[in-house]
């Protein structure tokens, strides 16, 4: 069999297609889901400075958290936990049940903790020197 491998082209990342196939296969053990929806908010001042903001999706009822920034001179004012929790209700009306996110020790542990997020697993240095912390949390109410 003579296989050719080589970067995708635009068109061929436009179309879905190998999404579409790998979708289709998993829905012979897990029955058909939703595709992937995205959060995306951002937080701006009055002037419109970005302050933060949350970068996200929704897939196979899970919320992926894949960035929450808040910049440094805003931090401790409820920003953080007001996009996180925004981000959790979108991703209910979405169909998630949980959350899942990973974090560097030297980033948010802590204050993923605070918001009910625990740690099932730690990649040791995954940066020199630092660990990464793997979160998650049930959107489901106790």
């Amino acid at each position: 069999m003579n296989i050719t491998i080589s970067p995708a082209t635009e068109e061929e990342l436009r179309s879905g297609e190998l999404g579409r196939k790998l979708r289709h296969y998993n829905y012979g053990f897990v029955g058909e889901y939703p595709e992937q929806k995205y959060i995306r908010l951002n937080a701006k001042d009055e002037n419109g400075r970005l302050l933060g903001g949350l970068r996200g999706f929704v897939f196979l009822y899970w919320l992926n958290i894949e960035v929450l920034f808040v910049e440094e001179d805003t931090r401790g004012t409820g920003l953080g936990s007001r996009l996180l929790a925004k981000a959790e209700r979108q991703a209910i009306a979405l169909g998630a049940t949980n959350a899942k996110l990973d974090t560097f020790e030297w980033q948010a542990r802590g204050f993923y903790l605070k918001q009910g997020y625990e740690e099932y697993a730690r990649i040791d240095d995954y940066a020199p020197g630092f660990y990464l912390a793997l979160m998650k949390k049930s959107l489901q109410a106790p």
